[in-house]
């Protein structure tokens, strides 16, 4: 297992969010001495064990585009509805394959014999924010995958969780005003045993991410508590899915 120490306040908010019921994978923690273990650090399976700190930010400056491998700016010239000529300014992944999808998000679904259906949501700090992101497992699309493929894929990567693809939405965006950017949600379905044991991540290089399995009758008020912590903060897709289920049940549709 991996640790990261964290800062004051967020171990804080990892005490409070995991108590009374701590849910890592396939295991049930109410006992208190392990839930108190998991307020000290930030626990991420990975087959390489190192000492690890804190993120920070260091510095921010401008990328000159000849630098960037991952992102590029475009100067868009187009026409509005009155005629008039405009000029746009978009940033664009450079990443882009031949399926004209960019990434997916997935929605992972897992059931269990003995268990309420639960889902699992990942903690990550993502440096353009300075937060560690609670959001859904998700990824690029690789050259000519398929969103199918490349969803069973990175679930598999940051989850150890296996399933099946139930289904995947139209190519949606989420930030047209700034970026081309697309992607596509895939619900994906775990079946699992009585006495599985918590699968293993398969993590990248530089990827440290924790897992939580969560019921999903507990996702929104899950999300709205981490969202009153110091240092994290939702991914809007995560919480408008978890929005929607908690606005359907609350008004009974």
């Amino acid at each position: 297992m991996l640790t990261t120490q964290l800062s004051t306040s967020t171990k804080h908010t990892l005490s409070n969010l995991i108590k009374p019921t701590c849910r890592t994978g396939l295991r049930l923690c109410r006992n208190k001495n392990i839930a108190s273990a998991h307020t000290r650090s930030f626990t991420m399976s990975t087959s390489n064990q190192k000492e690890t700190r804190a993120p920070t930010i260091d510095k921010i400056s401008d990328l000159p585009s000849n630098e960037a491998k991952w992102v590029e700016f475009k100067k868009i010239d187009w026409t509005d509805q009155t005629g008039r000529q405009r000029v746009w300014e978009a940033a664009a992944r450079k990443t882009r394959g031949s399926a004209g999808v960019d990434a997916v998000a997935i929605a992972p679904i897992l059931r269990h014999p003995s268990r309420p259906v639960s889902t699992v949501i990942l903690l990550q700090y993502r440096p353009p924010v300075a937060a560690t992101c609670v959001e859904l497992p998700a990824g690029l699309v690789d050259g000519s995958e398929s969103t199918e493929k490349a969803a069973v894929r990175e679930l598999k990567e940051e989850t150890g969780y296996e399933g099946k693809v139930l289904s995947v939405s139209p190519t949606i965006v989420s930030d047209p005003g700034l970026t081309t950017a697309n992607m596509q949600f895939a619900v994906v379905e775990v079946q699992l045993k009585e006495g599985d044991e918590e699968p293993e991540q398969h993590l990248d290089d530089g990827e440290h991410i924790q897992r939580v399995v969560v019921p999903l009758e507990e996702l929104y008020d899950r999300l709205i508590e981490y969202s009153k912590q110091d240092g994290i903060i939702v991914d809007a897709r995560l919480f408008h899915w978890a929005s929607g289920m908690h606005f359907a049940k609350q008004n009974r549709l």
